[in-house]
């Protein structure tokens, strides 16, 4: 496990300037964690997976690891700078991460983003690869976190640009219920929700599909008991900034609403 540390780790320009705000938070507050996952080599350059972990004050159950995944599609920014804007939040507001032990991947792809497209620079769409077998370094060391960390919640944020609203994916109708809708509530404060019948050619209710393609990232499919799992999608065509204050909204109110599911769930 090697320290991120800018002075040592050499990215080219536009990775450079999406890490730079975070590792700035891990140099200046004691409770951000910059480290890298994993590197791998394309051609001459080699690339990293960087992990930020926040540690929120204790709380009274035992603290929740959950794991916040963006740019799996390199051409999806808004959720890097997403678990950008929650981080810098936290390090104002720490109780807001009461209870948590919060571990955030900002560029699962980071060939892609540097490309600007939605696969990585092999061809491949990362977000069809998991836990079948890929030979994709990306996927490879995702797959190894997910395994070693044993989260108890994964939300995954993307952007689709064949969508006008906001909608989410949510694994069974409690975490839809108690989790997923209210961070809907709260984003689409900022743009509107998806309310089609079908979206990204699943049956949809109220910006909520029930089912999802395989090869997603989630998490080990032998994990027990099994986390929640969230995909939230912005449209992808909205204003950059919009996107981001959407699903910054959704995380808080994810972390909020998740806090109190458990908190009844341990009086149950």
């Amino acid at each position: 496990m090697v320290m991120l540390n800018p002075m040592t780790q050499v990215y080219p320009h536009k990775l450079r300037h999406l890490y730079a705000p975070f590792l700035g938070l891990a140099e200046h507050c004691p409770d951000v964690i910059g480290t890298v996952v994993d590197s791998f080599q394309v051609a001459e350059q080699r690339y990293t997976v960087p992990r930020f972990s926040f540690l929120g004050p204790a709380g009274n159950v035992p603290q929740r690891r959950i794991g916040l995944f963006a740019l799996v599609h390199g051409d999806e920014p808004a959720g890097a700078y997403a678990l950008l804007q929650l981080l810098q939040t936290l390090v104002n507001q720490p109780a807001l991460a009461r209870g948590y032990d919060l571990v955030l991947y900002p560029v699962c792809n980071p060939t892609g983003y540097e490309d600007g497209t939605r696969h990585n620079r092999a061809g491949f769409d990362l977000n069809r690869e998991f836990w079948r077998g890929s030979a994709q370094p990306e996927v490879h060391i995702l797959e190894g976190e997910l395994t070693a960390q044993n989260f108890d919640g994964i939300i995954a944020l993307h952007a689709d640009d064949t969508s006008d609203g906001l909608y989410g994916y949510a694994h069974g109708w409690v975490i839809n219920e108690n989790l997923l809708v209210p961070a809907l509530l709260a984003s689409e404060k900022v743009l509107p929700r998806n309310r089609g019948p079908v979206i990204d050619g699943f049956a949809a209710r109220d910006g909520i599909i029930c089912d999802c393609f395989t090869g997603v990232l989630t998490p080990p499919p032998a994990q027990k008991p099994r986390p929640f799992e969230i995909i939230f999608e912005t449209p992808a065509r909205a204003l950059l900034e919009q996107q981001i204050e959407a699903a910054a909204a959704a995380l808080e109110t994810i972390l909020a609403a998740y806090r109190g599911f458990i908190a009844y769930a341990a009086n149950l």
